[in-house]
């Protein structure tokens, strides 16, 4: 089984491992397609998402090299005597879980519990599919569990463009039907971002977007998928029961936001667990969602992929092909 490992300070590298055979809840999946996020390399260069990873590879995590990755797609090819509900030869989407002892998806084959997975009609390819379980179920998770948005319900996502963003804002507005979605993203996204299904789309250079924002508030979800907007004035823009909800919010200031009254923000990174998963791969595969890929490149090309995906000018998910 071949992987790409990472040791602290270190480039990634190529490690062959023996082939593992499921446990009797588990499958092993053959991957055609892994999804790249930015928690992949915030676990290579410091800050809490690595001191988290530490402390849970310490007392729950994998032994031997480090795989990082999450999101995959691929072909069931063994499982275990208990897993009756997925059968050798599917397709599948799912994301790996570093606290269940499992290595990532930066591999040509997982080994992962059959309620991390979702079944893939042959409608959605393998590396669309590959961009959903962590952005797909993020974008998810923020329009349907905290304030689940309905008709009439008002939706302002900040950084629309990004992959996270793109989804939450379909998702808003083609799936949960918000009556008013507002994206802000960079004037060259103003367009992508309004095709998406946006009613309004702000530029954030052009002055104070949550300023300009106000003008179609209140909103009953802001999802923040941009980082750096502040917690406060983000609630500001709250009707009344509203959520303010940080993507992957794991920074010092991002906690405050969240320990602090009145405890109407969230921070939030999807698991993928399989209604979740399901719920963001039927809306894809009916049409009502759609994935922008930026580019796909080899899996020998990790570290290449990493540097563009930090570079944060990304307006759509890296894929990577072991095969």
């Amino acid at each position: 089984m071949a992987q790409r490992s990472w040791k602290s300070g270190e480039p990634m590298a190529a490690v062959e491992l023996p082939t593992p055979e499921p446990r009797a809840r588990e499958m092993r999946v053959a991957v055609h397609a892994i999804g790249v996020n930015p928690v992949d390399w915030k676990m290579r260069s410091g800050g809490p998402l690595r001191l988290a990873a530490r402390t849970v590879r310490l007392f729950r995590g994998p032994r031997g090299p480090v795989i990082l990755g999450v999101d995959f797609a691929g072909v069931v090819e063994a499982v275990g005597a208990k897993v009756t509900d997925v059968a050798v030869g599917q397709r599948v989407v799912g994301g790996t879980n570093f606290a269940r002892g499992q290595h990532g998806s930066y591999a040509d084959t997982v080994v992962v519990r059959a309620d991390q997975v979702a079944p893939l009609p042959d409608a959605v390819p393998f590396d669309v599919a590959a961009a959903l379980p962590v952005a797909g179920v993020t974008a998810w998770m923020s329009v349907t569990e905290y304030r689940p948005i309905e008709p009439g319900r008002r939706v302002l996502v900040l950084g629309a463009s990004g992959a996270v963003g793109q989804l939450a804002v379909q998702l808003a507005k083609h799936t949960r039907h918000a009556d008013v979605v507002v994206g802000v993203c960079s004037a060259r996204n103003l367009e992508l971002v309004r095709g998406l299904g946006a009613d309004v789309a702000i530029d954030y250079g052009a002055g104070d977007p949550l300023a300009a924002a106000r003008d179609h508030g209140p909103f009953d979800v802001i999802v923040d998928s941009a980082g750096g907007y502040s917690g406060s004035r983000c609630r500001a823009l709250l009707a009344k029961g509203g959520r303010h909800v940080m993507v992957a919010g794991d920074s010092p200031a991002a906690m405050v936001q969240v320990v602090v009254p009145p405890f109407r923000s969230r921070a939030i990174l999807g698991r993928a667990t399989r209604p979740r998963l399901q719920a963001v791969v039927d809306a894809v595969a009916a049409g009502q969602v759609r994935v922008n890929i930026a580019d796909r490149l080899a899996l020998t090309d990790v570290e290449a992929a990493h540097a563009r995906s930090q570079s944060g000018r990304m307006t759509g998910k890296l894929i990577l092909l072991p095969r």
